[in-house]
């Protein structure tokens, strides 16, 4: 059995281990998490459940950084 699952991120095939928590993928994926929102599956995740989410082989994610500016 493999430890590599597949998912989508910003609509790019990805792969990461299993049991990956999201803080954890963010990371690995070079986004700082402080600074970015999430779309999980269609729905916006609030920043609480992040740590308590484990990302499991077919999920979508969408990551928006946040800019500043003006």
């Amino acid at each position: 059995m493999s430890n590599q699952i597949t998912l989508e991120v910003n609509g790019e095939t990805r792969t990461c281990s299993s049991q990956t928590y999201l803080p954890e993928l963010l990371q690995q994926l070079g986004f700082n998490p402080r600074l970015v929102a999430v779309e999980y599956n269609g729905e916006i995740l609030h920043r609480q459940f992040w740590s308590q989410t484990t990302v499991q082989t077919g999920d979508r994610l969408e990551i928006v950084t946040i800019v500043g500016g003006g």
